[in-house]
């Protein structure tokens, strides 16, 4: 794969309403090696259906295509979690 700018390694979804399938155009390594797994493992609903040298084209069921409201955690579970961590880290150190 040729080496690509951040600019350039884009990754294109594009559905319709009048289509079951969703086409994912990727050049980004990360989004490619997910998707590769996919294909791998579920076959039958994941399949890449154009490879070159720095791009993948996919196919998929749209409804795999999902949109999710940003995540919100107060401040007072941000700390309980941060103190979590810290306990979980601290104990592993112990042994």
């Amino acid at each position: 794969m040729s080496r690509l700018t951040k600019i350039e390694q884009e990754t294109v979804i594009n559905f319709n309403a009048g289509e079951e399938e969703a086409v994912v155009y990727t050049r980004d390594k990360a989004i490619i090696r997910k998707l590769d797994s996919l294909v791998t493992e579920f076959p039958d609903v994941y399949r890449c259906i154009k490879a070159t040298d720095i791009d993948k084209t996919y196919s998929m069921p749209k409804q795999y295509v999902s949109y999710r409201k940003p995540r919100r955690i107060t401040q007072a579970r941000r700390d309980q979690i941060r103190a979590q961590m810290a306990d979980m880290n601290n104990s592993r150190n112990k042994h």
